[in-house]
């Protein structure tokens, strides 16, 4: 019953999925950060910060795994291509539609005498252990209604419910992906039953490795994260080297490459919300007003909105807007 009621409530306040399975085990998690950090050890330091996800969570027994979408907002012209949108449309702030319905739902857990423990997982693998959604070979999660423009969210709970019945997958980076030169153009390969891949997501595509510009993903399922644009624009602690802030292109704040070229994220945007405040927020971001941006400006406006970057970080804002004008005179996209 108090299953029932949870997946109720969900669907009341307009989450996507929700699955609530018992507290699963994440080694192909660790055993995939072990792959990548021996593939790309200049990743090894930003790989290591995420071991503590996967640790053992005292009194942990049920994990609920819910999704939500970020599809529906009406994509911002002036910045896209410049802005990831997972974070234009951040379900985090605390004024988004999203932000207070899980807030509701947290809430309503405890009405329910449910205890949630503090505690982080893998958000993506918990997705796929939950049912709830299957990977890209981009390393996102995908849903079939939403592409993999959604947003995973996890309670870890103290005592038992019951439970749905789900298959737990084994880690992505351990699947075998066949050069996909064999295949015929314009053919693919017909894909094996595999549940942990999204059915759709041939091995014979590999649009998302072949666009992503600085190639931080080399092959399908890889990441060096030492050159990932998303990692680069927000956690440097130092400026990249010429050639990969060429290869960087427009992007001030994130990177939407691997998405936005897959064909199972063709019309997914339906675009019949406007996000609040967004438009008034986007003044702030125009790369003249980031270059001329004081440091009270930064704390009290532009840093509260994008956190990832301390408040330390200025500097970083400010030379991403001039890569981006550097780029932009040398016709770079």
């Amino acid at each position: 019953m108090t299953s029932k009621l949870i997946k109720g409530k969900a669907a009341e306040l307009g989450f996507t999925a929700i699955a609530i399975i018992p507290f699963p085990d994440f080694s192909e998690y660790t055993d995939s950060l072990d792959k990548r950090s021996k593939e790309f050890p200049a990743s090894k330091e930003l790989y290591d910060t995420l071991y503590p996800m996967a640790g053992k969570i005292e009194n942990a027994k049920s994990l609920i795994v819910s999704s939500q979408r970020y599809n529906s907002y009406k994509i911002n012209s002036a910045l896209e291509g410049r802005i990831g949108k997972m974070y234009l449309y951040d379900s985090r702030l605390n004024y988004s539609a999203e932000f207070r319905a899980r807030q509701e739902f947290e809430v309503y857990l405890k009405t329910l005498g449910l205890n949630l423990l503090q505690a982080a997982v893998p958000a993506r693998w918990a997705a796929l252990k939950a049912g709830i959604g299957k990977f890209g070979r981009n390393n996102f999660i995908y849903d079939d209604v939403h592409g993999s423009y959604i947003t995973i969210l996890s309670w870890v709970i103290d005592s038992v419910l019951d439970y749905d019945s789900v298959a737990a997958g084994a880690a992505p980076a351990a699947v075998s992906v066949s050069d996909a030169g064999a295949a015929p153009a314009g053919e693919a390969f017909p894909a094996p039953a595999d549940p942990r891949i999204a059915e759709g997501c041939s091995e014979a595509c590999l649009k998302c490795v072949a666009a992503c510009p600085t190639k931080a993903l080399s092959e399908a399922f890889s990441m060096n994260r030492a050159k990932c644009i998303a990692e680069l624009s927000f956690f440097s602690n130092e400026k990249p080297d010429e050639l990969t802030q060429s290869q960087m292109g427009q992007w001030i704040y994130g990177c939407d490459v691997c998405q936005d070229v897959c064909p199972l994220n063709k019309d997914k945007f339906t675009e019949t919300e406007e996000f609040p405040l967004l438009t008034e927020f986007e003044k702030y971001l125009e790369t003249e007003s980031i270059l001329n941006m004081d440091q009270e400006t930064y704390e009290n406006v532009l840093n509260p909105r994008f956190w990832y970057m301390g408040k330390d970080k200025l500097w970083l804002w400010k030379n991403n807007a001039e890569r981006v004008l550097k780029n932009s005179k040398a016709g770079k996209s």
